[in-house]
């Protein structure tokens, strides 16, 4: 058996989101001001996720259980909840990028998707 041949996915298999995104996530719109949610629906490499922006422009990305659990977080937690294909995203998360970039900070919004 190869090492690490219990964590391999085949190729083509995507991750569902697990108790550890929706905390990140919970943890996020807690401490953050006028956090607003953005859906991204499931694709052939990414299972649906949820793009969470504050009123600053600071975001992070996670995956979610679908568009219904999306709905459900973002009514929970009385935020708006955009569909990203439709809406596109808000300009100031471009501004944070742009901003976190020109300061050098390489560093991602928290762990890949």
């Amino acid at each position: 058996m190869a090492v690490f041949g219990r964590r391999r996915r085949r190729p083509g298999t995507t991750r569902a989101a697990t108790t550890d995104d929706l905390v990140h996530l919970d943890r996020f719109a807690a401490t953050r001001s006028g956090v607003e949610a953005y859906l991204e629906p499931r694709t052939t490499v990414t299972e649906t996720t949820i793009v969470l922006v504050a009123a600053d422009g600071e975001w992070t990305r996670r995956r979610i259980d679908g568009p219904q659990a999306a709905a459900e977080f973002a009514r929970d937690r009385r935020m708006p909840l955009y569909d990203a294909g439709n809406m596109g995203y808000p300009r100031r998360m471009r501004e944070w990028s742009a901003r976190r970039k020109a300061d050098g900070d390489t560093a991602r919004p928290g762990p890949s998707v």
